[in-house]
């Protein structure tokens, strides 16, 4: 895990900063956005950043083994029945091979309004 730089009154699910080759990042809990249960960081926790229209962010992610680059024609629309953070965040699900992939969506999920709504302060 990266030193991160904690922000005064900002909503829990943000970390903090970080200073990356000069450019400032901010750094989002995923388990905290989406109300999940904490955990400790340990050697599997990583920072992974991600281009969010024009920002830069990253995410504090329990693990992280690959990046994949999915095919449109393995993918399909979440079920209507998804509870939880589906309905609002999960753009498509994925069938790739034997496992099933969840995918964000990075706009809302780093939306300023958004963030202010779901995180406390």
């Amino acid at each position: 895990m990266l030193d991160v730089t904690s922000m005064p009154n900002a909503p829990e699910c943000v970390e903090g900063l970080i200073n990356r080759r000069g450019r400032i990042i901010p750094i989002i809990n995923l388990r905290r956005r989406f109300a999940m249960e904490k955990e400790q960081h340990d050697e599997n926790t990583r920072v992974v950043g991600v281009e969010v229209g024009k920002r830069t962010v990253g995410f504090i992610v329990d693990s992280a083994q690959e990046v994949l680059r999915i095919p449109g024609n393995v993918t399909e629309p979440p079920p209507e029945l998804v509870v939880g953070i589906g309905e609002d965040y999960v753009t498509v699900v994925g069938n790739l091979e034997d496992r099933l992939l969840l995918l964000l969506d990075l706009e809302k999920t780093v939306s300023v309004s958004e963030l202010s709504r779901v995180c406390a302060a």
